[in-house]
């Protein structure tokens, strides 16, 4: 199982199309099958809020590199699967 963080909050419409695309881009096959989302909101944390609150959605890896907005399906998908 490969799991990734997006750090996201309510309300954010950037956040919800990121979490489309993540999904969008898994039905679609183009990310393996065993890749969750884990969305982390960062209202709940001090640090993250300070951290990502002008920055979100911010997509990171376990390897804590991050992918941050504005990004496309292609680059979201090539960047999932470095992790290959």
């Amino acid at each position: 199982m490969r799991t990734f963080k997006l750090f996201s909050t309510d309300g954010c419409h950037l956040c919800e199309q990121a979490i489309g695309m993540f999904y969008y881009a898994k039905q679609q096959k183009l990310i393996r099958d065993d890749t969750e989302l884990n969305i982390i909101d960062i209202i709940d944390d001090a640090v993250l809020t300070e951290k990502y609150k002008l920055t979100i959605p911010v997509l990171r890896r376990s390897d804590e590199e991050e992918l941050g907005w504005p990004f496309e399906l292609e680059e979201l998908v090539d960047w999932v699967n470095q992790l290959s």
